[in-house]
């Protein structure tokens, strides 16, 4: 039987996806790893955990048949990673992440002095810590030992494929990312080469995202049970495969995705740029670019309610046989739309898009004697699709209207969520059968490259039945009252954000 194994590695986990031709998921294993906040403004991975996360999933699903004929490997990855190398290919630092925001200082330079309104009208990825533009500043200004000795940088995706096949080549969509690469040249961008006083030959070689390795090192052929020749394709960026991976391929259909962090994208079939600087545009390959805004607070944040808010319920969900966020959502689900006047700015790690503020910090506001746990937890969901609606909105200024909305990630598995966000967007919402969206897409673009399927669209075939969830109006009118006030809320809390920020990082021990 032939398949393909669609690889989606993320913040905290490495999926890999087994799947037929025709997109059905047969098996799939989840392999979790630490995110190491040790430090204010830290998120790193570690190296070596990644690649045994990497390799036990791959050799789960291989073992599922012995016999399978696995026709490609095909990768959807967390961007904006940066990993520092010397010249004998010796780490340097571990995984620093996207969530990083530790380059902040030198992030507000680059805009104060102008230098980062042109470098984003270059390579349309948003001035902000996250990006390895910022990254190599902060190193080269904080990390001078480290920078002295980096001869070659590369994202996590990339050190995967290094390891594997000796390569030093990144695609086209995870560079897209970077802050670094021109998305009208498809090439290292001169400006930002030159701000960072990083040289091209450090950086690794743009390749499409089609672009397969087939001599994988007899090592790790034998640990992955995998003959040496099996094609590795490329693949993309996280963000850019879940708009594939959801069918989000059409003009003015936009997909919404909620997992760790979160996201609204839009594909169009040329690079576009927003004037303000509020959205990103990546590749998917040369012929699809999505352009939208990430946000860092995603499920991450229900977490943090979950761990904060409702500890106790942990064990009144186990002796239940409840999932402990089921739990909680069906408490939040007892309080109407609104929570009764109660907004939650979800920034607890910073925040990327719409405000691209690493200093932004999240607050209650409206909070009196009569609020509850509940109306809390029920605040932070809402407060989670208000910010990503404040991104539709600056998106529609760039694409313009948005005609429907594909919802994909963890959260779509809440039907309170799912609710939540047809009404405060008042937008029909379809959630596709398919969950494994990144993974799925990933095997996708490789059948591509395989030359088994001439266009993407095939993936409408795939994605399977889909569930539409439409607007409530008792509940938006409610959201349109209070829409208005998160947002101008936003707005006048960023000039305290530095401040509180600034407090917190000099009295954290």
């Amino acid at each position: 039987m032939d398949y393909l194994i669609g690889v989606d590695m993320g913040t905290t986990s490495t999926k890999a996806v087994l799947f037929d031709k025709a997109g059905h998921v047969i098996t799939s294993a989840n392999k979790g790893y630490n995110l190491y906040r040790d430090a204010p403004d830290m998120a790193e991975e570690d190296l070596d955990e990644i690649f045994e996360a990497f390799s036990d999933a791959i050799r789960e699903v291989v073992r599922f048949d012995r016999d399978a004929n696995i026709l490609a490997v095909s990768f959807s990855s967390a961007m904006h990673s940066l990993i520092a190398f010397d010249g004998d290919w010796n780490p340097l630092t571990r995984v620093i992440t996207w969530a990083d925001t530790r380059a902040v200082k030198y992030t507000e330079e680059l805009k104060a002095n102008g230098l980062g309104a042109e470098i984003y009208a270059h390579t349309g990825t948003p001035i902000h810590p996250m990006a390895p533009l910022s990254k190599l500043l902060w190193l080269k200004n904080e990390h001078a030992d480290i920078y002295n000795k980096a001869e070659h940088y590369l994202g996590i995706k990339e050190y995967i494929f290094h390891r594997l096949f000796g390569a030093n080549k990144m695609d086209i969509s995870i560079a897209s990312g970077t802050g670094m690469f021109n998305i009208f040249d498809l090439d290292w961008d001169k400006q930002a080469l030159e701000v960072t006083g990083v040289s091209r030959e450090q950086m690794p070689t743009p390749v499409d995202p089609y672009t397969m390795e087939t001599e994988m090192l007899e090592e790790y052929s034998a640990l992955l049970g995998l003959p040496k020749d099996t094609p590795f394709v490329y693949g993309a960026g996280d963000g850019p495969l879940s708009n594939l991976g959801v069918n989000a391929v059409q003009p003015g259909v936009a997909a919404v995705t909620i997992g760790t962090s979160g996201a609204i994208r839009v594909v169009t079939d040329a690079p576009k740029i927003d004037l303000k600087g509020r959205t990103f545009t990546y590749a998917l390959d040369k012929d699809h670019w999505v352009v939208g805004g990430p946000v860092n607070n995603g499920g991450d944040v229900f977490r943090w309610v979950r761990n904060n808010l409702f500890d106790s319920e942990k064990s009144t969900a186990s002796l239940l046989n409840m999932d402990s966020y089921d739990l909680i959502t069906e408490i939040a689900s007892q309080v109407p739309a609104g929570a009764n006047g109660l907004l939650f700015h979800p920034y607890l790690g910073g925040e990327r898009a719409p405000i691209w503020d690493a200093n932004a910090r999240g607050s209650f506001f409206g909070l009196t004697h009569s609020h509850t746990r509940a109306h809390m937890a029920r605040s932070v969901l809402e407060g989670i699709i208000f910010n990503i609606y404040m991104v539709e909105l600056a998106l529609e200024e760039v694409v313009g209207d948005l005609k429907s909305i594909q919802a994909t990630g963890g959260f779509v598995r809440s039907a309170l969520w799912r609710q939540m966000l047809a009404d405060i967007f008042e937008q029909s919402v379809t959630v596709p059968e398919a969950f494994e969206s990144g993974a799925l897409a990933a095997t996708v673009m490789a059948q591509k490259a395989l030359g088994l399927v001439d266009s993407l669209e095939v993936i409408g075939d795939m994605v399977g039945e889909a569930n539409t969830y439409e607007p409530n109006p008792e509940n938006y009118t409610v959201y349109r009252e209070l829409a208005p006030i998160f947002i101008r809320l936003s707005r006048q809390l960023q000039t305290e954000y530095k401040n509180i920020a600034d407090f917190q990082r000099s009295h954290t021990k």
